[in-house]
């Protein structure tokens, strides 16, 4: 296995292994790129997984304690575990639902085509969807995402016969939809067999994963060092002002200090934040890249609102990929709904225990148990909307410390009437296909700590509105990137893995480019 020593200051440096980091050291690797992949979680392979929902959850999540504040119905639900994301190899690409869909030219636009949004900091993408579709070919190619290259889509399920049944009732667009789960075997992958446990670790290798698929192929072309259970606890800079070495501490509780050419932060919207306002300095004493006070700010988490109903028989939800679904009509944005931006549909199912802990915390008694005692004959659906970025939306760090002495972060959200108003009209329309497919009864589940995190280091075309210029290279550190969802400008509806790896790709080149030019 390749090995970097510490004082090896011509390494990239990359914190965070998922879908923009595990992505990343590939595509740097492929150019004969030498780096350090650090990740704070185990190195887990398919054999260590359970096809255990809540053993999944236990074994893979990013449990270190959060706080929250602010309106959002979480803050009172899920106090301490606000934010979801997993701390494993692989990142969140080990627990995800693989829905790969493009962001369209509007979303990207966003403060253009909505206008002024009174209480919003809605900007437009530094990039624009021309810069981006090449990049989207490649990933797409690469993830293996049905419906493009020839691939089929995923097959039918029950839970999705339901959602077709209403869709088609009311004259809607609706298909098993596209996603980095092989229908057919793919570039070395099996087919999915369809067991309902694809999401959660996926012990059969048919969804794409960067622990499946990257970092395998970034580790075989001996550029690549992966350095599991390291856990990022600050970002040094030179005199100059670069960044120059990661201090990360290990297993044994050993810190280190890892010279590098340039480093990338991939550790999710939180960790990724939490570290940059850790890393204080004289130079930069609200936080490395924080000369503006963006770091942090701007955070977005999509409206993610499920709705479950029962009907006469029974549906078995569970059994299957458990999103194969989609619904596109309402993702364009039109002002004659009464707010800004859209949403997809898609399909949702969780296992009985999930369902139980998330249709309604708090909700107990007889009116709750005629509900989830009818399991089998419920089925599920949700939408994934666009949020309005605010710039009081933000991670911050509180006072006390955890176990390596950072700052653990807290999560403000407050929820901004656009949010609302759509959040209103998603609940009319799912119960609807609900009910136009024959349901009893349907229930709107608040939201709960899943969902898409975004935006909180957000990519600007100034540097007076954002952490990061068009590359997601930060304004004020010439040789420090950031390749999560936190460097998206606007959130948009899709699910974002599918850009997040997309905008990797892409910047791998521009830092190849630099490299080979002397700049970087």
């Amino acid at each position: 296995m390749t090995s970097y020593q510490l004082d090896d200051d011509g390494v990239v440096v990359i914190i965070g292994s998922g879908a923009g980091g595990g992505t990343l050291a590939n595509e740097l690797a492929q150019r004969g790129i030498e780096v350090v992949l650090l990740e704070a979680g185990k190195h887990l392979t398919a054999d260590d997984f359970v096809n255990d929902e809540w053993g999944g959850y236990e074994m893979l999540s990013w449990l270190d304690k959060r706080t929250s504040s602010g309106t959002w119905r979480v803050a009172k639900d899920h106090p301490l575990t606000p934010s979801w994301s997993c701390q494993v190899v692989g990142g969140t690409t080990t627990h995800w639902s693989a829905c790969c869909y493009r962001f369209i030219e509007d979303e990207l636009r966003a403060r253009t085509v909505y206008g002024e949004v009174p209480g919003t900091s809605l900007i437009d993408w530094p990039i624009t969807l021309a810069d981006l579709d090449p990049y989207y070919d490649l990933a797409e190619a690469k993830m293996g995402v049905t419906r493009t290259n020839g691939l089929p889509g995923l097959p039918a399920n029950n839970n999705f016969k339901v959602m077709y049944a209403g869709a088609k009732a009311l004259g809607l667009n609706v298909s098993t939809g596209r996603h980095a789960i092989n229908s057919v075997p793919y570039d070395g992958r099996p087919a999915t067999i369809q067991d309902g446990f694809t999401i959660t670790g996926d012990k059969t290798g048919s969804r794409w994963s960067t622990l499946n698929v990257e970092i395998p192929r970034g580790l075989a072309t001996g550029k690549l060092e992966l350095r599991s259970s390291a856990r990022a606890v600050q970002i040094e800079h030179d005199g100059a002002g670069k960044a120059s070495a990661v201090v990360y501490v290990d297993a044994a509780g050993v810190t280190h200090r890892q010279k590098a050419r340039a480093v990338v932060l991939a550790g999710n919207c939180v960790e990724s934040s939490r570290l940059l306002l850790h890393s204080k300095s004289g130079r930069f004493p609200d936080g490395l890249a924080n000369g503006y006070g963006h770091v942090g700010r701007h955070y977005l988490r999509h409206l993610i609102q499920t709705v479950w109903s029962v009907f006469d028989k029974p549906v078995h939800m569970h059994r299957g990929e458990i999103m194969g679904g989609m619904i596109d009509d309402f993702v364009r944005h039109d002002p004659a709904r009464g707010f800004a931006g859209g949403y997809y549909i898609e399909m949702n199912s969780m296992g009985l225990p999930t369902t139980a802990a998330f249709m309604d915390p708090g909700w107990w008694g007889r009116d709750f148990a005629s509900v989830i005692e009818q399991y089998a004959n419920m089925a599920g659906i949700f939408m994934s909307g666009e949020d309005m970025p605010q710039a009081g939306n933000r991670v911050t760090l509180t006072d006390e410390v955890d176990a390596y002495g950072v700052p653990v972060a807290n999560i403000h959200y407050d929820d901004h009437p656009n949010d609302l108003k759509m959040r209103v009209h998603g609940y009319k329309t799912l119960t609807s296909i609900h009910k136009a497919a024959g349901a009893k009864r349907s229930v709107e589940a608040p939201a709960y700590p899943a969902s898409h995190n975004l935006g909180s280091n957000r990519m600007s075309a100034r540097p007076e509105d954002g952490v990061l210029d068009g590359n997601a290279r930060a304004w004020e550190v010439p040789n420090l990137f950031i390749a999560d969802g936190s460097n998206f400008a606007t959130g948009g509806a899709c699910n974002p893995t599918l850009t997040i790896v997309a905008l990797a790709i892409r910047q791998a080149d521009f830092i190849a480019g630099q490299m080979s030019a002397g700049e970087l």
